[in-house]
């Protein structure tokens, strides 16, 4: 429209609206894919609202585009809020974008959602590289069988299965939060993962599988006859965490057969790949050798999958062409899982991740300050100096809370960053006087060449003048002190820094990785890679904000054990489990079961300043890459402020969640 026009026309709040909406479309294509709209007509269209990531299939948007003209190629990208269609002449583009653009459409949950549509001169990848890219390879040792029992079978199995009776039979498991499980020939304790071997529980496996192990044993499928089974029934939405079998506990071969609808695991190697694998309905997953020992496997809590839309595409890996996806609803799944216990200590070829191989047992609970400073010293200190160089490598981006508060500071403010790790925040607001301190020198060194200012001191014991700083931060620190004495001390610690009126900011991370019904970053990230390599050691701490499948949520005890002042006065707020307990080691991208526990750090390339980077085998192949446990005390909602109220001279300014982060704010007074 002319100008004259455009200044005696009013919009209505329905083409405010429209407009707004349109303008945000066109944002989150730039944000996401680097692509900026176009305002004259080309043959491709970016529809956004229309994609995998909100609920729209290719079987409910291609018909709908089709109205407008012949479609060249519908390229939908797994988990974007959008996709691109091609048309083959620019007039069938022109129809659409007139037709549909403000187009409501009805998705696969029945809800109403519309489309805004904007023209492109390109998609993000031409059809035939992302053809290329989509093809992961199946991890080695898994193979899935399609049709392996028959329908009638699969109902005589299913029906074999009480779910009504008494909860009270030792084969009920009523412990887990997100679906119904139940064992047979032995029970699997979830808090270490493994089986009693000395107490196999009554009656064995069920008769009716008698049968049908007989025959996989003829025909080849498995080479040993399992003696404990695992039921699980998933409604739609539910998952189960990534993990590995423990070793330890069970034979080479896991097989898994699924029973009432398909579902998509997802399979992730220590570097980095994910690869996602339908399994269809009365099919058999069989994992030996790397798929059992080194993938973790899981599925992801969710409504749909994201599948191959070609009919000929049955089972197996799940590739990336986005000319060739779409959704699958879920169903209710239910999986016999069959293992043989293991007799003798494993001698697999993975000692890096085995229980039996593994050079030192996981170290207890500590008992006492000795204690706790002797396992900070092992699986803390000598931790980050062995991996400081990878470790920085994955530290660049500042998150925005923490930038907030140092930029909000007067000019002139001395500022102390206790834990300042290879000193990503030194730097950030140049009219203040920031020093930082770790324990790590090789992190300090990282620092120094920065040209930051750091030393290397112990954070219990900062050799800096008391009620000298005008502010403190401390990111991902505390939760490393292994007793609630000794966090509270390291917090006195940074208040002592402070002069009056003095600000502290801390962060620690959340037990709780799902909050007010969303997940944070931590279990988001662990998307399916499509093949591609990906950072396996991001943590709540190492996200570029916080910071195999995002798992069954938290402790489910956990909503009861938040500490109070009292307890951290008389050295609680820790979740020991009793003497000699040995400290649980957590899967990377899942939600924490405990307090306590030890998270792996999986190296890469150089590991630190002057140390060699991984050996290679006398093939030349690159060897094993070390795993390193560092130790954590994730913090339940409320134990933060806790912890700080049992402070003298301390008032509580502000408390936050942030991205899988507990946050304070504290003001000396």
């Amino acid at each position: 429209m002319d100008s004259h026009h455009h200044s005696n026309y009013k919009l209505s709040k329905t083409e405010k609206k429209f407009l707004r909406k349109q303008m945000k479309a066109r944002h989150t294509l730039l944000r996401h894919e680097g692509i900026e709209t176009v305002s004259y007509a080309t043959q491709i269209l970016v529809i956004a609202n229309g994609g995998l990531g909100n609920g729209v299939s290719r079987n409910q948007l291609l018909p709908v585009l089709e109205k407008s003209g012949q479609v060249d190629a519908l390229l939908m990208p797994p988990h974007k809020p959008y996709s691109f269609v091609r048309y083959e002449t620019v007039e069938g583009s022109k129809e659409a974008r007139v037709t549909l653009n403000g187009k409501e459409i009805v998705d696969d949950l029945g809800q109403k959602i519309t489309l805004y549509l904007n023209f492109v001169e390109k998609v993000p990848f031409p059809t035939a590289q992302w053809k290329e890219l989509g093809l992961p390879t199946s991890p080695p040792g898994l193979v899935v069988v399609e049709e392996i029992i028959s329908s009638e079978d699969e109902k005589m199995l299913l029906e074999s299965v009480n779910w009504a009776e008494d909860t009270e039979d030792q084969n009920f498991q009523k412990s887990l939060k997100h679906r119904r499980v139940k064992h047979f020939g032995y029970e699997f304790h979830y808090e270490n993962n493994n089986v009693d071997k000395d107490k196999p529980l009554p009656g064995g496996l069920p008769d009716v599988c008698d049968s049908i192990l007989e025959k996989w044993l003829k025909e080849g499928f498995i080479r040993h006859k399992p003696d404990q089974l695992t039921v699980n029934q998933y409604e739609p939405g539910h998952g189960i965490p990534a993990h590995i079998d423990t070793h330890s506990a069970f034979e080479d071969e896991i097989v898994s057969l699924s029973l009432g609808s398909e579902i998509v695991m997802d399979f992730r190697h220590p570097d980095g790949v994910t690869v996602p694998v339908l399994l269809p309905r009365r099919s058999l997953l069989v994992m030996t050798g790397e798929s059992r020992y080194l993938w973790t496997h899981g599925i992801t809590p969710r409504k749909f999958d994201t599948v191959q839309a070609s009919k000929s595409h049955k089972s197996g890996v799940i590739t990336s062409d986005v000319g060739d996806l779409t959704l699958n609803r879920r169903g209710i799944r239910t999986s016999f899982t069959f293992r043989k216990v293991r007799q003798t200590p494993c001698n697999c070829g993975y000692p890096s991740v085995c229980d039996s191989q593994m050079e030192e047992p996981p170290p207890s609970f500590p008992e006492s300050d000795k204690e706790a400073s002797q396992l900070e010293r092992e699986y803390v200190h000598r931790v980050y100096e062995e991996i400081a160089g990878h470790f920085s490598s994955t530290r660049h981006t500042p998150w925005p809370h923490i930038v907030e508060f140092l930029k909000a500071l007067p000019s002139g403010s001395l500022v102390a960053d206790v834990g300042c790790g290879n000193g990503k925040y030194l730097g950030i607001n140049k009219e203040l006087y920031m020093i930082g301190c770790d324990h790590s020198q090789n992190l300090v060194d990282i620092c120094s060449e920065r040209q930051f200012q750091a030393f290397v001191c112990d954070a219990l014991a900062v050799p800096i003048r008391s009620g000298s700083c005008d502010a403190c931060i401390s990111i991902a620190v505390i939760h490393h002190f292994a007793t609630a004495e000794r966090r509270v001390a390291a917090l006195q610690e940074l208040v002592r820094l402070l002069r009056p009126g003095g600000k502290a900011l801390v962060y620690v991370w959340a037990m709780e990785q799902e909050y007010n019904k969303k997940k944070s970053k931590y279990l988001r990230e662990n998307r399916v890679g499509q093949g591609k390599q990906e950072e396996t050691n991001d943590d709540p701490s190492v996200q570029e904000l916080l910071g195999e499948q995002t798992p069954d949520v938290g402790n489910p005890d956990a909503a009861n054990s938040v500490p109070s002042v009292k307890d951290f006065q008389t050295g609680g707020g820790s979740s020991r489990k009793g003497t000699n307990s040995k400290l649980p080691v957590h899967t990377n991208r899942t939600s924490f079961h405990s307090q306590d526990l030890l998270v792996p750090w999986h190296l890469k390339g150089n590991p630190g300043k002057d140390r060699p980077a991984a050996p290679c085998d006398p093939a030349g192949a690159p060897g094993p890459r070390p795993v390193f446990h560092r130790f954590y005390h994730v913090f339940c909602e409320g134990e933060l402020e806790a912890a700080c109220r049992t402070l003298s001279h301390v008032r509580l300014l502000q408390s936050y969640y942030d991205q899988g982060n507990w946050c304070v704010i504290l003001q000396k007074v």
